[in-house]
């Protein structure tokens, strides 16, 4: 009877033994699992994916997957503008098609102006790897990179939208030549764009050069912006925009240049008592990366950055073109600010007083290269026909 049960008990021991070692082994198959080919390829994702991903990536069978292809990652990008404007709707926008393009692996938070301090500031943090991407104007690092204050020049650029809209896109002056100076000190300017054509505001109805003599203006900081106004005969003082609208209620500063979308939605119309669509310039962006970090990125993710950075090419044109068109219909409803557009003459008027400021760029200012100068040159006069 003992010898019985001892031989009993080493039975059941043994049957329930093989029960945990075949439970533990396909404990996965009862769930909707027979054992079909499509069983063959989970099987297979996990044990590539391996259970430490698992439980970092804690989301759906579709990030399983994208986390095979992207590591998960979580950037910055900065801009100039507020909730809305362009800039800040340009980065939501590049924001949105990264994470679907990632499958949700790489998220990109968009940051409006203020968020991390001034427009100086916010180039300095860029450069030094604070945030991985920006959207800046070159007029802020005009001291660092003096061939970046080429797009403050006036009556270089052609006024026809269409026309500025395929010069920065294809042209290799800005995109080949331009970028690398710009990554000598860590900035990597992926794409140059527009967002619409500046226009003045005064408290002066400016109509010819002569027109702007004792003016204060305000410009960014770049050298070659001084000496443009300085050709028409007026001073000029550097400001955050942040500060600009204070200055121009209180006189401090006469007048100013912004695109059209930004003067309205800056409300700087109340302020002023005319704005004028002269056609001096182009408002240019880039969309910027800290070079050392765009450099590292794995091959399948910097090839997802240029393909969306290339699609929004064409997206930011139509995006500018719609809020420049809805602010200038704003300012003209509202009333209080009269709305002067330059003729043909008076851009002509215009364009000749600044030549000689042209002429002191290529020739005098400090660091600049003249042939990156006249190979921009030659290629818009070869889009413009002139």
């Amino acid at each position: 009877m003992n010898i019985f049960n001892k031989k009993y008990l080493l039975m059941l021991a043994s049957i329930f033994a093989l029960s945990l070692l075949l439970v533990a082994c396909g404990g996965g198959d009862s769930e909707g699992d027979s054992g079909s080919e499509g069983s063959d390829e989970e099987s297979g994702s996990e044990e590539e994916s391996g259970s430490e991903e698992e439980s970092d990536s804690g989301s759906s069978e579709g990030s399983e997957e994208a986390s095979g292809d992207f590591e998960s990652d979580q950037w910055r990008m900065v801009t100039e503008e507020l909730q809305g404007e362009v800039q800040f709707v340009y980065a939501q926008e590049f924001a949105k098609r990264i994470e679907e393009k990632t499958d949700g692996a790489i998220t990109v938070e968009a940051l409006e102006y203020g968020a991390l301090g001034s427009e100086t500031d916010q180039a300095q943090l860029l450069q030094q790897g604070g945030v991985e991407l920006a959207v800046m104007s070159p007029g802020f690092t005009g001291g660092q990179v003096p061939d970046g204050q080429i797009f403050s020049m006036h009556y270089l650029f052609p006024t026809d939208q269409d026309q500025i809209h395929q010069i920065l896109k294809d042209s290799e002056a800005l995109n080949t030549d331009l970028r690398e100076k710009y990554e000598e000190h860590s900035i990597s300017p992926l794409a140059y764009w527009s967002e619409g054509q500046m226009a003045w505001t005064s408290n002066t109805a400016i109509k010819s050069p002569s027109d702007w003599e004792g003016l204060n203006v305000r410009v960014q900081e770049s050298p070659l912006m001084r000496e443009s106004y300085d050709a028409y005969g007026a001073t000029v003082q550097s400001l955050s925009w942040g500060e600009l609208y204070t200055a121009l209620d209180r006189e401090t500063v006469d007048a100013q240049e912004n695109p059209i979308f930004f003067i309205e939605s800056a409300s700087f119309n109340e302020v002023q008592d005319y704005m004028m669509i002269s056609g001096h310039n182009n408002y240019v962006a880039m969309t910027t990366a800290n070079t050392e970090w765009y450099n590292g990125l794995d091959d399948n993710v910097k090839a997802v950055v240029d393909e969306t950075i290339t699609e929004l090419q064409d997206w930011v044109f139509d995006e500018q073109k719609k809020q420049n068109e809805a602010g200038l219909q704003a300012i003209k409803d509202e009333g209080s600010t009269e709305v002067i557009e330059f003729d043909e003459d008076q851009i002509a008027e215009f364009s000749e007083a600044i030549q000689p400021v042209h002429e002191y760029y290529r020739e005098e200012v400090e660091g600049i290269d003249p042939e990156l100068f006249d190979k921009l040159k030659s290629e818009i006069e070869e889009v413009t026909g002139e």
